[in-house]
């Protein structure tokens, strides 16, 4: 059986993408809908980190994922109101702000703590079977 040896910066990195890019497309979220791309990229970052031989990297990504995919299922539900929601908030930019303001809450604080987090662990190289 190969193996292969993933240095302690490759699994700092993969520790801290997910919760970087979340981040990313949440504060960038009123002027880029970034979050639609970022949804559809982070199933392929989340799938290929959730499987990765570092336990401590699988961690950071599923709560990162835990955070990300709760907002967007949150805002999914949402979605479905968003006629009454309008009415409620006085109007669609009213209604936009507070979804953003709400994302932000949820995601920056915790992803931020999260990537300071990963930066500081004691990464060590390892050999992983291939």
């Amino acid at each position: 059986m190969a193996s292969k040896v993933l240095s302690a910066a490759s699994q700092k990195r993969s520790a801290q993408f997910f919760n970087i890019a979340s981040v990313t497309a949440i504060v960038c979220m009123p002027v880029f809908p970034i979050v639609l791309v970022w949804i559809a990229g982070s199933i392929l970052v989340y799938s290929a980190n959730i499987y990765h031989p570092n336990p401590v990297v699988r961690e950071y990504t599923k709560f990162g994922g835990y955070r990300f995919y709760g907002l967007v299922g949150a805002l999914l539900a949402t979605m479905n109101y968003s006629g009454l929601l309008t009415k409620l908030f006085g109007g669609a930019i009213n209604l936009l702000l507070v979804i953003w303001v709400i994302s932000l809450v949820i995601v920056v604080p915790f992803g931020v703590r999260a990537i300071v987090k990963a930066g500081k662990e004691n990464w060590q190289e390892i050999t992983a079977g291939v």
